[in-house]
C-alpha cells in the first residue's frame, strides 16, 4: 500500500483529503473550510492541494454526479455515430458542445459489426424528447454521418468514481 501512495503521489494529507471527498463535498456554503476543519488545514490549502492533484492527474476533476433518474430524466440513451475518422475531432466538438450531451467521446470502431465511432449520452424526461435530440444531432451531423443508433439505459449500474480505502 504505501508504494502505491508514493507512486500516486499522495502524502498522506492527500490521502486524507480524498478520503474525506470520496463521498462528495460536504454540502455547506463552504465546503473547502469544512474539509480544512477536519483535516486541521485551512479551506485555501484544501483548494490549492485538490488544485495540485488536478494538475498532476490523481484527480481527473471535481463534478457533480447527477442521479438523471431522481432528477426526472429517466430516458436516457447513448447515441452512437458512424463518423469517418478524418472528420471526428470536429463532429465531436460540435456535439459535445449541445446543451443535452453530458458526455461525448470517440471509441475506435469494430467492422463490420459495430461501425460506431462517436458516442454522445443524451437525457430526457420521455422518449419523445431524447428523440427530437437525436434528430438534432442527425442534422448536425448530416453527411459526417453513415448511421447511428440509440441504445437506452435500463438502469444505473454506477455512480461512483474509484474509492481509497482508509
Amino acid at each position: 500500500m504505501t508504494r502505491l501512495r508514493q507512486t500516486a503521489g499522495l502524502d498522506d494529507l492527500d490521502r486524507r483529503l480524498v478520503l474525506e471527498t470520496q463521498e462528495g463535498l460536504p454540502l455547506e456554503r463552504r465546503p473547502y473550510a469544512v474539509l480544512g476543519e477536519r483535516l486541521g488545514i485551512s479551506g485555501e490549502e484544501v483548494r490549492e492541494r485538490l488544485a495540485r492533484l488536478i494538475d498532476g492527474g490523481q484527480i481527473r476533476r471535481i463534478a457533480a454526479v447527477p442521479n438523471h433518474y431522481r432528477l426526472g430524466y429517466t430516458h436516457n440513451g447513448m447515441t452512437v455515430w458512424e463518423v469517418p475518422e478524418d472528420r471526428i475531432d470536429d463532429a465531436g466538438a460540435q456535439v459535445g458542445a449541445l446543451p443535452f450531451v453530458s458526455h461525448c467521446y470517440h471509441r475506435r470502431p469494430s467492422p463490420p459489426d459495430w461501425p460506431y465511432t462517436l458516442f454522445a449520452m443524451v437525457h430526457g424526461r420521455s422518449r419523445d424528447e431524447v428523440e427530437a435530440q437525436v434528430a438534432t444531432i442527425a442534422a448536425l451531423l448530416g453527411p459526417a454521418s453513415r448511421g447511428h443508433q440509440v441504445l437506452y439505459s435500463t438502469r444505473i449500474l454506477k455512480k461512483s468514481g474509484l474509492r481509497l480505502s482508509a
